[in-house]
């Protein structure tokens, strides 16, 4: 049994759900427009402000097809009537960003800077404020497109474990290690 895939999906108000029969799911809100194509075996039913996905059988590939386009039509809805975001930090000495529009420049400590341009339906913001470590902060409507590039931002510098310098995520837990220093005893 499914436990994500049977879960029901609330509609808030002002979003609109189209199921084409291509089984093509469109989601309409305040905040823009999603689309995503469904396999032609899970079928997608509205009724009233409430949406249900269903599976034809028990079998191992339709119960992970379930769980997954549940949660992918879930996330559309929550994008275009929400939206999402995601806050990044950058720790260490001289490490800076800054944007100009969907350019983000990125100083992580390398001989040069890197310049990255993320795609237009997300918004960029960088903060630099004196004594705090710079901030990227991705804002959108898609979160599987968010959390693509947060990924390529973070794999520029990936946090190392003795200093804690890179890129990270605000509230990530980072394991640290002990160094030469920490094994004599």
């Amino acid at each position: 049994m499914s436990r994500i895939g049977n879960k029901i999906i609330n509609v808030p108000a002002g979003v609109t759900i189209e199921v084409s029969p291509a089984n093509l799911v469109t989601v309409k809100g305040p905040k823009g427009t999603l689309s995503q194509q469904i396999d032609v075996d899970i079928t997608v039913e509205q009724e009233g402000n409430v949406l249900t996905v269903k599976r034809p059988t028990e079998q191992k590939r339709h119960k992970a097809l379930h769980g997954l386009y549940r949660s992918l039509i879930n996330n559309m809805v929550v994008g275009v009537s929400d939206g999402f975001k995601k806050e990044m930090e950058i720790i260490g000495v001289g490490y800076k960003a800054a944007n100009q529009g969907n350019i983000l420049e990125l100083n992580l400590g390398y001989s040069h800077a890197i310049f990255m341009a993320v795609p237009s339906e997300i918004k960029v913001a960088t903060a630099m404020e004196k004594g705090k470590n710079p901030m990227v902060v991705l804002e959108g409507i898609d979160k599987q497109l968010i959390g693509q590039v947060a990924a390529k931002i973070k794999s520029l510098r990936p946090v190392e474990p003795y200093k804690g310098k890179g890129v990270r995520f605000v509230g990530e837990q980072v394991r640290r290690k002990a160094g030469k220093a920490g094994g004599k005893k």
